[in-house]
């Protein structure tokens, strides 16, 4: 599965970036980004119409 993680602005929550990750990633970023106080908005990405 893969998921869409946006990184947030400190000010005002728009968001800033965003990547899409595998699963196996989420948990990585997410350490990163408590070490240093970023916050995130993770959801599942969207699949590609097939």
């Amino acid at each position: 599965m893969r998921f869409e993680v946006m990184r947030l602005d400190d000010v005002d929550g728009t968001p800033v970036d965003t990547t899409i990750v595998d699963a196996a990633s989420v948990n990585r970023i997410v350490q990163q980004a408590a070490a240093i106080g970023q916050r995130l908005w993770i959801r599942p990405a969207e699949s590609p119409a097939s």
